[in-house]
């Protein structure tokens, strides 16, 4: 089996664990504090992380912690507004609406790095924009509070692209990307202490819920990532990612019956494919199919 076969097999395992994250995040809220529940997975996937790459986080400069920090920072927003809606929407909905974070990046790079938004993106965009209607408007009734909070945190997780993509060139990469898991850590015990009170005292599910995400979700998704995407390339990448949303439908039928009916099937289908097109240039594949 080649090295770029084995990189997209883990990409995908990577995938498959955000897709079931949203349904087991869903489950662990019932139960525990938001900030509370942020704090703990990750306060989990850092410790994991920091000791796998020990060696590394031992030499770590101030100017990768600050970054981290920062950059954590905008993570930490995501994280915090898409739980917060998870309390008000299904996860298969929560998670195709994040999902428009990858037909953001190009928008947002327009606007703030005076980037071309090429064709394919800017159709994706549309499309995945009346997907969105499809998906959170029922008749005439507006999209409630959660479809709100996820689309901010779809915002949210595109700024955070775009600034790590800014950041990643000045500091080593996976020391800056442990930080940023640091980071998520470090906000949501601080929120957790103002608005919250504080527990590790939970059920032996829960616990089983937050380990899970830790581990797999968070500290093993970020070192295999790190790992097989030096042997694939990032559009590559991105198409295993848009499987995300499919994985957390797929999930969320089977553990919670979730059913997003025959408007929701359709948005979810037409922000797929928005996400789809946004990452792939088509004139280079006519190109390369000429060749």
């Amino acid at each position: 089996m080649s090295l770029k076969i084995k990189a997209d097999l883990g990409l995908l395992f990577v995938t498959l664990t955000w897709g079931i994250s949203f349904i087991l995040t869903q489950n662990a809220i019932a139960s525990i504090p938001v900030f509370n529940f942020l704090a703990v997975r990750f306060t989990i996937a850092f410790v994991l992380s920091g000791l796998f790459f020990y060696k590394r986080m031992m030499q770590i400069d101030k100017e990768t912690v600050k970054y981290g920090l920062i950059v954590g920072g905008i993570l930490f927003s995501g994280y915090a507004v898409q739980t917060i809606g998870l309390l008000y929407i299904s996860s298969s909905k929560s998670a195709f609406i994040t999902g428009l974070n990858v037909v953001l990046v190009p928008v947002i790079s327009a606007i703030i790095l005076k980037e071309t938004i090429k064709v394919e993106a800017k159709i994706g965009v549309f499309l995945a924009f009346v997907g969105l209607g499809f998906l959170t408007l029922n008749g005439l009734s507006l999209p409630n509070i959660g479809d709100l909070l996820t689309l901010i945190a779809a915002f949210s997780f595109a700024f955070h692209i775009i600034t790590v993509g800014h950041f990643t060139k000045k500091v080593a990469s996976l020391e800056f990307g442990i930080m940023q898991i640091g980071g998520v850590a470090l906000f949501s015990w601080i929120m957790s202490f103002m608005l919250e009170t504080p527990s590790l005292s939970f059920s032996f599910g829960s616990w089983m819920n937050m380990l899970f995400l830790g581990v797999f979700c968070t500290s093993m998704a970020f070192i295999v990532q790190s790992i097989a995407q030096q042997f694939t390339t990032s559009t590559h990448t991105a198409l295993i990612y848009t499987n995300e949303p499919v994985f957390a439908g797929i999930f969320g039928y089977l553990i919670a019956g979730d059913i997003l009916g025959v408007n929701g099937v359709f948005g979810g289908a037409l922000i797929l494919s928005g996400m789809i097109l946004a990452e792939i240039d088509v004139g280079r594949m006519l190109r390369l199919r000429r060749a």
